[in-house]
């Protein structure tokens, strides 16, 4: 998977790879600083690449250690995601009073699958704002 955003004023495109089996989350991710995110996008349509979800969400990270926090607000709910080795998250995990039964292994794509089933909804994109 491709992500193009803008960050602090800037585009980054990151790779995402396939999820692999463990308890926790684990992929490998691959970022970059793009001078021109409209240009790249531009690039990738001639490519016969689109968009095909869309999703907005407000983070607000924390450091600890050697684990980032990050407090996600999205339009299905709020989540908590720990980045870092997995002896860090197991450690921030059990500081939060959270078990690995608590992680949740679905990207926000499937998240919002999940809840536009239940809720009876036909947006396409997780956006702010289309419910």
């Amino acid at each position: 998977m491709l992500r193009i955003r803008t960050e602090g004023g800037k585009s980054l495109l990151t790779f995402k790879g396939p999820v692999q089996p463990s308890a926790m989350k684990l992929r490998e991710e691959f970022e970059t600083v793009v001078g021109d995110g409209a240009v790249l996008r531009r690039v990738l349509e001639e490519l016969g690449l689109r968009v095909w979800f869309r999703y907005e969400k407000y983070r607000e990270e924390y450091a600890a250690e050697d684990v980032t926090i990050a407090l996600d607000e999205t339009p299905v709910g709020t989540f908590v995601e720990i980045e870092g080795g997995e002896e860090g998250i197991q450690t921030m995990t059990r500081a939060l009073g959270r078990t690995a039964s608590d992680f949740i292994l679905d990207s926000y794509r499937g998240l919002f699958v999940q809840h536009r089933q239940q809720h009876g909804l036909h947006d396409t994109h997780m956006v702010f704002g289309e419910e």
